[in-house]
Parts: C-alpha cells; structure tokens; sequence
C-alpha cells in the first residue's frame, strides 16, 4: 500500500517538474560558462558546481574572485544570498521530522529553491501525509541532475563561448522563467519588488555588496508582511 502511494507521489513530482528542468539547465549552463570566464580552472569550476550547488551564490561570488577580494567578502557574500535556504528549511523541517539527521541534511543539500515551492504548491499544510518524501525526491534529483548537465556542459565549452553573445542577459531571461511561478502571495512579491528595486538602486556599490543588501532587505520585507500584515488564514489561503 505504501509502495503504491509512493509510486503514484513519486510520479506526480516528475510530472509537476518537468517543465522546469529546461530552465534549470540552462541557468546552469549560463553558471558553467561564468565560472570559466571568471578564471577558473576546470577542476576548480567542477568541484565548485558540485560542492557549492547554488548558482545565485556562485554568480555573485565569480566577479569578486576575479576581483581578488579579500576571502571574507567572498563567503559572506555566499552567506548572504543563500540565507533563503534557511528559510526553506524552517518551513520543510515539519514536514520531515521523523527523518534521521543524516537524510535530512542530504535532502537538504539537494533541494533548490523551485523544489520548494513546487512542494510548497502540494503540501501547503504541515498535516501528516504519505507520499511527501517521495515527492519531494521526484522534484530534488531531476532538478539537480538537469543543473549539473548544464553546469557541466556550460564549463567544457566555457572557453568557445565569446563574450559577445551576451550571457548575462541569457542567464537573466533563465533565472526569471524559474522564479516567477514561485511567486505564490503577497508577501513573496513584496519581498521580490523590495529586492528588484533596493538590487538597482545599489548596482554600483562596491564588491557588488548592493545585491547583499538587496537579498536582507527583500528578505525581511517577506517576512515582516507574512508575520504582521498577512493573517494565518489568507497566507494559507494564497500559497493553496
């Protein structure tokens, strides 16, 4: 009976993100390609995509390596944009309690953003419900092989792409196909308007120390309207 109702979660997750690996990869792809121009390696581009597997954290953080800016700057900027996962994980931790520590780090480490709010979308209630686990590896493990595809083929052809075809750009256009349906209520589209306009406003600040501040702006905007602005009732409401 189990098995079942794992099979049919797991195939409803593979269902659900499908139509976003494409993105992913070519989010991925657009990263790959940033790390060779930034300077690395080849080794040094493949074990961070790998190790660091944060593509809005590995962007931000190239244009201060190439830079030679001091190791503090480089991790707290990392820091900074990938506090989010925090997040993520206070609202999945309910959900995956009962799991050892081990298999929810693991998990962890492989959830991306739109993993969570494709999961978000299904499971809006912290309610006991089989199927979760298997779903949630439906949406994790395709999104991160997809990333790492393009990642990958992103870094060997690194050095073919010239700079005039405008990846920048590219990566823009990627990154905001992945993000917008995760845009589920009010509070997530003040916290991304907050975010937009504190990112242009701050564009040329030093160490691209803007996009931090961007980030801790956004992110306190979402989460002030959620807990004072936003009843419990209308913010479940929304995200189902």
């Amino acid at each position: 009976m189990q098995f079942e109702i794992d099979k049919a979660a797991f195939k409803e997750g593979i269902r659900v993100g499908a139509p976003t690996w494409f993105g992913v990869g070519a989010w991925g792809l657009v990263v790959g390609v940033a790390m060779i121009k930034a300077g690395l390696t080849l080794s040094q581009a493949l074990g961070m995509t790998f190790v660091v597997f944060a593509g809005s954290a590995q962007l931000a953080s190239l244009p201060l390596i190439a830079a030679h800016a001091p190791a503090w700057v480089i991790f707290a900027t990392a820091l900074v944009v990938n506090l989010r996962f925090v997040i993520f994980s206070a609202i999945l931790a309910p959900h995956f309690s009962y799991l050892p520590w081990r298999t929810r780090a693991w998990l962890g480490f492989l959830t991306g953003d739109i993993s969570v709010g494709l999961f978000l979308q299904r499971y809006p209630e912290f309610g006991e419900e089989k199927g979760k686990l298997a779903f949630l590896k439906a949406l994790i493990f395709p999104n991160w092989a997809a990333w790492q595809i393009g990642s990958v083929i992103g870094i060997l052809l690194g050095s073919q792409v010239p700079t005039s075809w405008g990846l920048g750009f590219a990566g823009t256009l990627a990154i905001l196909c992945i993000m917008l349906p995760l845009i589920l209520n009010r509070a997530a589209l003040a916290g991304v308007v907050v975010a937009s306009v504190v990112a242009i406003l701050a564009a040329e600040f030093p160490y691209k120390l803007g996009l931090l501040l961007a980030v801790l702006l956004g992110m306190g905007t979402a989460m002030l309207w959620e807990e004072k602005l936003m009843p419990k009732s209308t913010a479940s409401k929304e995200v189902a």
